[in-house]
């Protein structure tokens, strides 16, 4: 009589092999794996600083999003970081839009960091000609209309977390970097915004960059940026040697209010 053989002296089949795991970004753009920087959902605008485009996830300031630069104060160089983006925006021929500058800005300033400052638009919210009309609902509508290349908007301090929310789904309807500046002390609140740095001064025409939150692991030291300089030597022999008042010589205009949604 035969007899069956033991179960461990039966033939095992081969073991199937095991597929490879997808690319986390293959599955949906807005996902990526702890140790990898996420690729983003859209094309990024390159800032104009290679070290940084490095470090952003998708190569450059992302579109659709917001960006959070907390400041210490206005003026450690955050025009200057952002020009090269908004300059490649204005070449593009769409409008560079800014919501409540802390101060008034300087056309010659702007032209000497390579921007047209006959095709910027600042908003002042804080004038009130409408009693509706506010710099925050501005920027939403300006957000969503889809008529806008870049933003920059200083925000009010101690902005309630809900208000940016309503912002960064405001942002997924605008093809192009939105950035919001505020004080430093948001820093130890939650931020809506997918991407958000520290900006503080590093010596003479230089930028520490503080990491916070981006799509991808944390960066654990500061990065360094050197700036172009505010205003070059032949530059300013140029413009003493000048004999009137031009354009780029006097303050950039502001819009009281604007109709976005025609």
């Amino acid at each position: 009589m035969d007899l069956a053989p033991p179960a461990a002296l039966q033939a095992v089949p081969p073991a199937a092999a095991v597929p490879p795991r997808p690319d986390a970004a293959a599955l949906h753009p807005a996902l990526w794996r702890g140790h990898q920087l996420g690729h983003g959902a859209g094309r990024a605008l390159a800032s104009g600083f290679a070290a940084l485009d490095t470090e952003l996830p998708g190569g450059g300031w992302p579109r659709r999003v917001l960006t959070e630069l907390l400041l210490a104060h206005p003026g450690v160089g955050e025009m200057r970081l952002l020009a090269p983006s908004l300059a490649a925006t204005l070449r593009a021929g769409r409008l560079v839009m800014l919501f409540d500058p802390p101060a008034m800005l300087s056309a010659w300033a702007l032209v000497e960091l390579g921007l047209d400052a006959e095709q910027m638009l600042v908003v002042d919210g804080r004038s009130k000609v409408l009693p509706d009309a506010s710099s925050l609902w501005a920027l939403e509508q300006a957000l969503k209309s889809g008529h806008v290349g870049a933003l920059i908007a200083w925000l009010p301090p101690r902005l309630r977390a809900e208000r940016l929310r309503r912002l960064q789904l405001a942002a997924q309807a605008h093809d192009g970097p939105a950035f919001v500046l505020r004080e430093m002390a948001a820093r130890q609140r939650p931020t809506a915004a997918p991407l958000r740095l520290a900006l503080q001064p590093a010596g003479a025409d230089r930028l520490a960059l503080h990491l916070l939150k981006r799509r991808g692991p944390p960066l654990a030291a500061p990065l360094q940026i050197a700036l172009p300089p505010v205003l070059a030597a032949a530059t300013v022999r140029a413009r003493a040697a000048r004999p009137a008042a031009t354009v780029a010589d006097r303050p950039l205009r502001a819009a009281a209010f604007v109709d976005l949604t025609g």
